[in-house]
């Protein structure tokens, strides 16, 4: 016990440590993934929680599982080898145990079915929308709508190498961020021009494809503010490594003037062709 908690005292410690010389506070250290982390991002919406703890649940059955069976089978290798057990049983049934080990794996499953489907119709959809953001994938980059925000609409492409300023995120940077509100509960609708594509936004726990032709539907609600990244999940090409997604969770204030300034923008802007649009794309995963 005393070493637990000086071994807990040790990793609380050196975590400190690193997030003050990065220079960087913990909740956004832990926005993207880690050199040598063990375990998933840290959970920014109620359905990344809810499957970090049927995560935590599963872990726990399958260990508790393989060590069963591991000794099980060190028991079998000592006690009925050839020199332990020189006249090995004839027995070929036991109705007994042929039951239990039919049985339990049953009752397991079982056991297992029932937050599993909760937690699937949970990250299904969302009956009270706050918002709707379309995405749409292309490529190699991603284009937004936000229907209820007077059709703002822009694309998003990856920065290149060459203008990563300091503290960005090579090839998770985009020149044009998603910008939702913290607390409101997102539709997201999505679909693809071209091959299918994936929405995927680990903090988030949403992982969805885009399929041409084809309407899918997610949703999510940020607990907290603060930047948060993901990628393309699918393989949708040779710049499939090159699609970047950023999103940024202000608070309502904030996406109130953002919505603002966007329609601004809009009105003395043109959107670029969507020829011009794909050579950038593929000049930015080129680094050219």
């Amino acid at each position: 016990m005393r070493f637990n908690r000086l071994l807990a005292s040790f990793v609380a410690c050196a975590a400190g440590a690193l997030a003050l010389v990065s220079g960087v506070a913990s909740p956004a250290f832990a926005q993207i993934a880690k050199p040598w982390q063990m375990n998933m991002q840290d959970a920014a919406t109620p359905v990344a929680q809810q499957m970090h703890d049927f995560h935590d649940i599963l872990l726990v059955l399958i260990s508790v599982i393989s060590v069963f069976v591991l000794l099980l089978l060190i028991y079998v290798m000592v006690r009925f080898n050839a020199k332990a057990n020189p006249t090995p049983t004839r027995t070929t049934h036991n109705t007994l145990v042929e039951v239990v080990w039919t049985v339990v794996p049953v009752l397991i499953l079982v056991a297992i079915t029932v937050p599993s489907f909760k937690l699937l119709y949970f990250q299904d959809r969302t009956t009270q929308p706050d918002m709707t953001l379309k995405v749409t994938g292309h490529q190699w980059y991603w284009s937004y709508a936000y229907p209820d925000h007077g059709n703002i609409a822009f694309d998003s492409l990856m920065v290149p190498d060459e203008e990563i300023k300091p503290g960005q995120h090579r090839l998770l940077e985009t020149d044009n961020r998603v910008v939702v509100p913290v607390d409101s509960n997102v539709r997201v609708l999505l679909t693809s021009d071209d091959v299918l594509h994936s929405w995927a936004v680990p903090a988030f726990g949403v992982k969805t494809d885009t399929v041409p032709g084809r309407l899918n539907e997610t949703w999510f609600r940020a607990i907290r503010t603060g930047t948060f990244y993901g990628q393309c999940s699918e393989l949708c090409g040779v710049n499939h490594g090159f699609m970047p997604i950023t999103v940024e969770v202000v608070s309502k204030a904030d996406f109130a003037k953002w919505v603002a300034s966007k329609k601004k923008a809009a009105a003395l802007q043109a959107p670029a062709p969507r020829v011009e649009l794909a050579r950038r794309a593929d000049a930015s995963a080129r680094g050219n």
